[in-house]
């Protein structure tokens, strides 16, 4: 069981590392349980229970969760139940798991999604693009800038977007490498004339066209740099809350589920997961009682 601050810390590294995550926190035990209220965890997206919300009969019902949680980008309020108790019903916002391994009690369980602020990557060194990195961090933002003539693909590939304010220099290359490492918006700092022909120099296909927008920004008659940049925060904003831009976290390696063959439940692989190879054959279980009972059927 991880103390608070090492829970923190934990979760502040993994933010500065551009890794999602799930904190999960235990608001209500309901004895017997072997989890308190206070208890909390870090759930990583292969499954992975950094700390301590219940055994290992809670355990699979918070990871299953928890990874719906993170792809919902929504906090839920988990309760898990052993089988026919109704104590807990259904509310908005609250998801409620029957779980027959339990032996009795309750658990509910705040599990908070915490996934990377999106990243706005700024090519230049220009007033447009001071300003622009000062409203990005205002509206939270992550803001990593550059000065250099082209950009390559692999700096590219957790850029949520690319906003080109160099003004000159190698433009054409910096876009086609963004298009390449599958940057969703690419944003021009150029006049229509200007910007019409760079990107027909680059020959786009019709869906990487879409994803280039020059003369960068929304139409609000911007005409200083602050409010150039404003125009443009804006526009990628309404891209990720109306459009679906997607904010691109770290990689990590997919959680991957199973059946428990003994009870039947869907079960998510993780680390510590309770698990049987019989035969040559691998299995894994929602708790130990259910590891036990399938090696005595197997071994009879």
């Amino acid at each position: 069981m991880g103390s608070p601050m090492k829970m923190t810390e934990r979760a502040q590294a993994l933010v500065r590392a551009r890794t999602s995550f799930v904190h999960a926190t235990v608001v209500r035990a309901q004895p017997p349980t072997s989890a308190h209220a206070g208890d909390e965890a870090i759930l990583l997206q292969d499954g992975t229970i950094e700390g301590f919300v219940g055994g290992r009969c809670a355990q699979n019902s918070v990871r299953k969760a928890a990874l719906g949680a993170l792809q919902s980008n929504q906090s839920v309020l988990l309760r898990v139940l052993p089988d026919g108790d109704l104590q807990f019903p259904e509310a908005p916002g609250a998801a409620v798991v029957v779980n027959p391994c339990l032996s009795g009690g309750a658990l509910e369980i705040f599990l908070e999604p915490q996934v990377p602020a999106p990243l706005v990557y700024i090519c230049g060194a220009t007033p447009i693009a001071d300003a622009l990195a000062e409203v990005c961090a205002l509206v939270g933002f992550e803001v990593q800038r550059s000065s250099a003539d082209a950009e390559t693909r692999e700096a590219l590939v957790e850029v949520t977007a690319l906003v080109i304010a160099s003004h000159g220099g190698a433009e054409a290359e910096t876009i086609r490498a963004a298009l390449d490492a599958g940057v969703g918006y690419i944003g021009l700092v150029a006049s229509r004339v200007r910007g019409a022909s760079i990107l027909h120099g680059l020959g786009p296909t019709e869906s990487e066209q879409a994803r280039v927008h020059t003369p960068v920004g929304l139409s609000i008659g911007a005409k200083t740099s602050a409010e150039i940049a404003i125009s443009i925060v804006a526009q990628v904003i309404q891209a990720i809350r109306v459009d679906g831009l997607a904010v691109t976290a770290r990689a990590a390696p997919a959680a991957v589920e199973v059946v428990d063959p003994q009870c039947g439940m869907t079960v998510v692989v993780g680390p510590q997961t309770p698990h049987l190879t019989v035969g040559g054959v691998d299995y894994w279980f929602c708790g130990a009682a259910c590891r036990s009972s399938f090696a005595q059927k197997t071994a009879s």
